[in-house]
């Protein structure tokens, strides 16, 4: 990934944060039939490892998972919001109309080698999990106990872990950054007026120039 160092995001926990708030991963694999991309919802530990475990699962009728060996090297990538930047944005374009479009983004990518765990314990220690998470906010949150115990056994039995040592990650933050003040601030307030209030809370975020 192309990385100007004023789009450069180094602190682990601006990048952890944005993989907690956007699970859902696009997992890049190369196996006997060339790339691949799966898109899951993954788990993230940054407790284990140097730096942090992913977990996910696929359909057994996924390729996948038997197209990877065990220590190959994949990249999952996370995305934030991202959205399209006018130049009309920006007052200085006024002045001496000297500014093009841009599209601003936040991505982290998460480089590591991929283990399979065709196991139910794996896989069911791992949904209870994402469910508990993902629940979470819910006025009753579903749990595993409330399917019947058959049907969940076999919805287990048709999915395969997955778990991804991470060895390092990357990210990229471009964010308006190399903009001067008054020009950032007159996307923001472009970007509040059209609704995209994620991506303009991101350009005043803390993270935004770290």
């Amino acid at each position: 990934m192309y990385l100007p160092p004023h789009f450069a995001v180094t602190d682990p926990e601006a990048l952890h944060q944005l993989i907690l708030a956007h699970p859902l991963g696009a997992l890049i694999t190369c196996g006997e039939r060339g790339l691949d991309a799966n898109h899951l919802p993954f788990e993230f530990d940054a407790g284990e490892g140097e730096h942090g475990v992913l977990r996910a699962h696929v359909a057994r009728n996924n390729p996948l998972w038997q197209e990877v060996q065990d220590g190959d090297e994949v990249l999952v990538i996370f995305k934030a919001a991202d959205g399209y930047i006018s130049p009309n944005w920006y007052p200085s374009k006024q002045a001496h109309h000297k500014q093009v479009p841009t599209w601003n983004y936040a991505v982290v990518h998460a480089h590591g080698r991929i283990r399979i765990h065709d196991d139910a314990r794996f896989v069911r220690r791992l949904l209870a999990t994402l469910t508990r998470t993902h629940e979470a906010a819910e006025p009753v949150p579903w749990k595993m106990a409330d399917a019947p115990r058959d049907y969940l056994e076999a919805m287990v039995a048709a999915v395969v872990g997955i778990e991804i040592e991470i060895d390092r990650l990357v990210g990229k933050f471009k964010l308006s950054q190399n903009k001067e003040e008054g020009d950032r601030l007159g996307a923001i307030t472009a970007l509040r007026e059209r609704g995209c209030d994620a991506l303009a809370g991101a350009m005043e975020g803390p993270s935004r120039g770290r």
